[in-house]
Parts: C-alpha cells; structure tokens; sequence
C-alpha cells in the first residue's frame, strides 16, 4: 500500500499540467464558458472564503470538460478603481507598484487552487491595451447620445478632501477618517442607462438566474405606473407636483412630504419655521442616500405652508423629510398614512389625521393600529365610494387626467449613472473641452488616451482630479478645430472596465477589435456566471446595459451576458464577514502547506450549502483529510487484485453514478461530498466482503472524484494503468436496471399505524406484497378487514374496523 503524500503529489502533477494542458481547443467539441467574477487585487491577498467561488466554478469547468466541452475559463484583475487607489494611499506607494504586486500575489495563491485558468486570456484593467477599448465604449456611447455632463450633488468627506461613493458613507460619516459628510454639486458624467431601462426589465424572465436576484433587479429599476398629481399651495402662486402610484386614495392624502432637496424646500418656509427648516435641510445634506432610505427612525420638519387636495379642497400640511429623495419621481410625495406603512409611521410620529379610504369588505375600522394595504372596497372617497379598489387604481389616473387634476405616467426608481470620480487611479475620460466646439471625443484612432504617470496622485480637495494638475497633459489642442483645449480631469470608475471585461477574455490579444465578430459568435456569451450575491444588482445590471449597447451597435450578437448565475454564500469566522480589520481572515496558504489543495477545495465545498453563507472552522479539514486518505487506500489497496465485477458492485456503482450526478446537477455540492463519503465507506465493505472491488467501480469513483480533487484524480488514473489524462474520459452514465434493488424494504401498517418492516421482491405483485404483509403481521390482525393498500416499495397498510 502506498501512502498520499500530498506534496508530492500534487507538485508532480502541477508539472505535467503546465506541460501537457488538460483543456485544448480541438475545434471539435462544443464551448462552455464558465466564469468567475475577477477579483480587485487587494493588498490581504486571498482568504478561504474567496477559494470558495473558484473551487466551485472550476467543479463546474472541469465536470463539464468531462460532459465533452471545450472549457473557456479565464482570469484577470479588477484593478483600477477605489479600492486600490485607497489601499496605495494607505500604504504610501504609488497603485501602479502596489496593484502589480498585489496582483502577483494573488495570482500565485489562485494557482494553489489548481484551476483550469487559461492564463492566456488574462486581462487587467489597468492595461492600456484593455482600457483602449474601454474608453472606445465609452466614445460610442458619447457619440449615440447615452454619455452626457450634468451638475450633481455628490458626497463629499472635507477631511480626505474627495468625493464619496455611497457604499463609502456609514452613518453619515466617511467610513475612512469617520468625518461627517457633506454634499457638494460638481460637474459629473453621466450615463444614460435610464433608456434601457424596459429592455434590462422584461429581458430578466430569459434568464436562468436565481429568482431573489431577478427581484433585486426589478426592484432596482423599480417601474411602476401611476400619476402626477397638481397641488395648489395655499395662499402662493406655485404649485407642487406628486408622482404618486395610488391616485385612487388621493382622498385619503392628510400631508405632503417634500424631499430636502426640493426647489421649494426653503421657500416653503413659512417666518416662523424657517430657522428649523434650513437647520434640517443642511443636516440632510449630510447624509447618503442609502442611510436615508434605509433609517427606520422617521424624521421631519413642517414648512408652516399648506397644499390644497384637488378633489376636495382640504388643506394638506406641507413636511419636509429626509425619506423622500429629490431624484425619485418629483422629490414630492402625497402622503395617505391609512394604506401605507412608512406615512404610517410619520403621520403617528407627528400626530397627524389617518383618514381610511380602502375598507375591507367596506367596513371602516375605528383607530387603525397600522396600515391596512390589501385590497378591499372605497370608503369616504367622495365618488368613488363604493369601487372596488382594484378597479379604482386602474381607472381614476385616466379620470383625473380627463379633468386636468393629474397626468398618466410611468415612472422608474432607477437613475442615469454617475459615471466620473474625481480621483487619479481609473480610466482617463477620453473628452476634449474646446471653446468653440464644446466636448469633443478624443478620436478612435487615437486611443488609448493613456493616464500619464504622477508622484503625487492623493486627491486635491478642490473637488478635481488629480489629473487637473498637469498642465502638460490637460492644454491640449481641439481633434475637430485645432484650437486650444482642455482634456477631461475626471476618471471612469471601477465598475467602467468590470461592466464588459468578459468579453474581451475570448479575444485578449485583438489590438484592432473589442472583440472578433467570429470568436464572439463562437465563443460568447457567458454560459456559467459565479460569484457573490453582493454584486447581485449593481454590477451585473451594468454588465446587462454594455451588452445591450455593444449589442446595439453590430459589436456581438447577443443582448444578454450572462445564461446562468449561480450566487455562492459568503464564509464567515467568528460570527462576521472575514476581513482584516477584524482579525478573522484565514489564509489558505497555510491550509494547503498542511492538508494539500485537495483536502482544502473539497472542505471548501463541505463547509455548507454553497448558496448559504457559513462559518469556517478549520477543524472541518481534518474530516476531509481523512476520507481522501480513505479513498486513496481504497484504489490503491485494490488496483491489482482483479476482482470480477458482482451484482452488488454494479449497483453501488450504479447508484453512486447516479446520486453524484443528480446532486452535482442541483448545484448540492456539500452533499456531494458527504455522498462520495457514504459510497467510499460502501466500496469499502463491499472490498471485505468480496476480497476486492472490481476495476470498473474503481474507476469510475477516480472519474468521479476528478473535478473535486483533481492532482489525486490523476494520481489514481495513473495507478490504474492509464496513460492518458483522466480528464481525457467521458463523465459516467448511470445504468437504470442495474442500480434497482432485489429487495426493498416496506413498512406494515394497520390503520396507518406501522407494526413491522418487512422485506418483498422490489417486483413483487401487490397481491403477493399484501399477502406478504398479512402474513407478517397475522397475530395482530384482530376485526374485520376493510381494506388493503399497496403503495410500491413504500408501506402495505391493512384497514380495519
């Protein structure tokens, strides 16, 4: 018997790996391509919990090399961006040095994992001859009308002196120094995906995504169909317009809400409020948009200034509050506490009327305790008294059009993309500023418009880029006059070079197209899409957006990215998030020194449910450990005894083909590996009681265990006489008839009662499985027989009376 020695063995096989490549192109075969989200390369390197998605994908790759596809499975780095700018700051470094040794890193350990990476498709984003055709995307869509400069409110951290993504700002505070932010208006690029917005909405029912993320999806963009609404303020000549989605309860509106940043917020303000209300609005201001909608703790101002109902002249107080945000519908809200939670909760706050409109079955409740928001029946709703609500949401925005109160509209949640940061480390925006012909696109044949090399690349605190600052790069001349210009200061951010990244891995070395129209018809799009549920929104609508684009203008042929996500879980220590700031991150290096890569990627997958999140524990390892020393004994114990093949090892075979496949199909990967255990115990019985296993079942459980631990895989493939890879196979098929049971065994009941579990012929007829059950059971069987029932392979159960 020989002993697994994992060193050894795995360093034996990395070597013929990189000799004779396990997944060729022949041209033959099909493609699939399987994709792992590209990591930022952070200066921490790689925990356990990122080994989890590439030990899942690169399964995935490899079962599918052996379902007879050619696999496409790429790497690169996402490495502009935030992240590594703040990470080179911190460090006191220039990002080009500390992201090139970042990424060295990082690469070294994904090796560990033994992934078939084609590291010939590497892409990073910080490559000229990547980011050339990033910002050639980004000149078409400048050219179609969809990239465009408007004055926006950012967040703003005065001690850092730099702008704020909202992921960036906790409680109002800078999440780095822990400032209090601020807004600031600056001029922004912005994208205009808002044109997209149906097609990325109805296009979500063709995927085969998990359905939470489809929600999130259609939740983010948020459409929704109702009207604006007019309201007079009381004694002043301007009025307030709503969008509102239920028109049909406007009699039930007993306050408006305006958000802070409303043209009229101040001028609202009433003499006697105006100290108050200003004191609000600039502690607003203050806070990000996420912690405003996401604070369960209402909060708010009254101007002292009345709106008038149109339908029945009331008198609406007119409240300031931080919930309502200035670019979702138009920054006012009309308010009907009785049928919404949030308007609810304020109205009982501020003591302010609850007037119900929509009753169940028609009956009005005397002090509502909470929102009533099913449907049901108008009440004290003038004439629409009496219409089912259903009916009145359909029909009373087309009514109060007809009477000039309102206008029918569709709205979104979802808003056109800020698309500048005003920091060193991204992408230069490829613009010309000239006098005479405004912003004019760097022309195409002069891309990349490469980001020149600074020391000092800290952000200004004037709210522009580092770029701004030399002069030499700036004064430019005019592409379409020749006159003096100005280059654009701010840079694209992070998510510019992640939204198309994998399509340019099929065709990485193209220096005259994004991508071949013959790779990507061959090649694209992606078929298996893995990675966290954290980018679940925001990175994979803007991936959806690109693809449209690029769809739209002739680049490829298909409109969506991705076939098939799949959302691993996150792994956690100690009750958190792994991170270094917590002390709790576990680095796989020592994992692999001690176990081998084999040990750790099958206890990356046993660990849990892989779309759950779960806590490590590195004791776990152990347990795997011991079951590949197991299965390595079993083969090796046996590879030379020659044992002819039994009934029984034939269905064991049989049934383990099966049950791995079924669960591998399901994505159930923790129970594949508690499943290879049950069978490697099985096999191991059955070698007692047989004097061995035959070479068939041998094989075919090396097949299986392959993608899982693939250096043992091919150790064992080799023992067992192969001389080719045994990635080289076919993945086995089950056998329906050999993996039946001769015997089953049932339960006997009476009355439902189980009395006996009995064993009967898996093909008995129900005649002899009943007669079979009676028998058992004859000494209990007292009364008159009223029935008997044979559910197959399951229970006999006798009724009596």
């Amino acid at each position: 018997m020989s002993s697994y020695n994992h060193k050894e063995v795995e360093s034996k096989w990395r070597k013929k790996w990189e000799a004779n490549p396990v997944n060729v192109n022949d041209g033959k075969k099909p493609k699939y391509y399987c994709l792992d989200m590209f990591p930022y390369p952070s200066g921490s390197g790689l925990h356990v919990g990122h080994w989890r998605g590439y030990v899942i994908s690169d399964v995935w790759s490899r079962y599918k090399m052996l379902k007879g596809y050619y696999i496409i499975h790429p790497m690169g780095w996402d490495a502009f961006g935030l992240p590594a700018e703040n990470y080179a700051i911190k460090m006191g470094v220039h990002p080009k040095k500390s992201t090139a040794e970042n990424v060295a890193n990082i690469k070294r350990q994904i090796n560990e994992i033994a992934a078939i990476y084609d590291w010939d498709m590497e892409v990073n984003t910080t490559d000229p001859e990547f980011y050339k055709w990033t910002q050639w995307i980004f000149v078409k869509m400048f050219k179609a009308g969809l990239a465009y400069e408007k004055q926006m409110p950012i967040n703003w951290c005065p001690s850092c002196k730099t702008g704020l993504a909202n992921e960036e700002v906790v409680n109002g505070e800078c999440e780095r120094c822990g400032s209090p932010v601020t807004k600031k208006n600056l001029r922004q690029w912005m994208l205009k995906i808002t044109a997209y917005a149906d097609r990325l909405l109805d296009d979500l029912d063709k995927l085969d995504w998990p359905e939470k993320v489809k929600k999130m999806q259609s939740d983010w963009i948020g459409k929704s169909y109702g009207a604006e609404v007019d309201f007079a303020v009381e004694g002043r000549e301007e009025t307030v317009k709503v969008y509102t989605t239920r028109p049909d309860t406007l009699y039930g509106a007993t306050f408006m809400v305006l958000a802070p940043e409303h043209e009229l917020a101040k001028s609202l303000a009433t003499d006697d409020k105006k100290a108050e209300v200003e004191d609000y609005i600039f502690k607003a201001s203050m806070r990000s948009s996420v912690d405003r909608l996401q604070d369960k703790e209402k909060t708010g101002v009254f101007t002292g200034s009345y709106a008038v109902n149109p339908l029945n002249g009331a008198m609406v107080p007119i409240w300031i509050s931080d919930y309502v945000l200035a670019d979702y519908g138009t920054g006012a809200i009309m308010c009907v506490p009785a049928h919404d939670d949030r308007d609810f909760d304020f109205a009982t706050k501020f003591n302010i009327p609850i007037i119900q409109v929509i009753a169940k079955d028609g009956v009005e409740v005397e002090n509502l305790t909470e929102a009533y928001t099913e449907a049901g029946i108008m009440i004290n709703s003038g004439e629409f008294n009496g219409m089912n609500s259903a009916d009145a949401k359909r029909d009373v925005p087309g009514i109060l059009e007809s009477r000039g109160i309102g206008k029918k509209t569709t709205n979104y949640k979802l808003r056109d993309w800020v698309f500048s940061r005003q920091r060193y480390w991204g992408e230069p925006i490829p613009i010309v500023h000239c006098e005479h012909c405004g912003a004019v696109p760097v022309p195409e044949d002069q891309l990349p418009l490469l980001l020149p090399e600074v020391e000092s690349y800290q952000p200004t605190g004037t709210g522009e880029s580092p770029l701004a600052d030399i002069h030499e790069w700036v004064n430019t001349t005019c592409p379409v006059c020749g006159g003096p210009a100005k280059r654009e200061t701010n840079t694209m951010p992070q998510w510019a070079g992640s939204s198309w990244y994998f399509l340019r891995y099929v065709d990485s070395h193209n220096t005259e197209e994004l991508v071949s129209k013959e790779k990507a018809e061959k090649l694209l799009p992606v078929d298996m899409y893995i990675g966290g549920v954290e980018h679940a929104v925001l990175h994979l609508l803007y991936s959806r957006f690109y693809t449209k684009f690029l769809n739209d203008i002739g680049v490829i042929d298909f409109d969506e990215p991705f076939t098939r996500l799949f959302n691993q879980g996150m792994i956690g220590k100690d009750g958190a998030k792994m991170s270094k700031s917590k002390g709790n991150v576990v680095s796989p290096d020592e994992l692999v020194n001690d176990y081998g890569c084999d040990s750790l990627r099958m206890y990356e997958l046993f660990v849990g449910p892989p779309e759950l999140d779960s806590e490590w524990d590195d004791r776990g390892i152990d347990g795997v450990y011991r079951f590949i020393n197991r299965f390595w004994n079993l083969v090796t114990d046996n590879k030379e005894k020659n044992v002819p093949a039994t009934k029984e090892m034939i269905k064991v075979r049989n049934k383990m083909i099966y049950d791995i496949t079924s669960r591998l199909e399901g994505f159930s990967l923790n129970t594949v590996v508690s499943g290879f255990m049950e069978y490697n115990n099985k096999l191991i019985d059955l070698a007692k009681k047989e004097g061995g296993i035959d070479k068939e079942t041998l094989e075919t459980a090396v097949i299986l265990l392959a993608p899982f631990i693939p250096h043992i895989g091919e150790d064992l493939w080799e023992q067992l006489g192969h001389e080719t890879s045994v990635f080289e196979n076919q993945w086995p098929e089950h056998d329906e008839e050999a993996m039946k049971d001769d015997e089953i065994e049932v339960a006997v009941q009476i009355n439902g009662k189980t009395r006996m579990v009995i064993k009967i012929a898996a093909d008995i007829s129900k005649e002899d499985a009943i007669a079979a059950g009676r028998e058992a059971i004859a000494d209990k069987l007292t009364g008159n027989v009223v029935k008997e029932i044979y559910v197959p392979g399951r229970i006999i159960n006798i009724v009596m009376k």
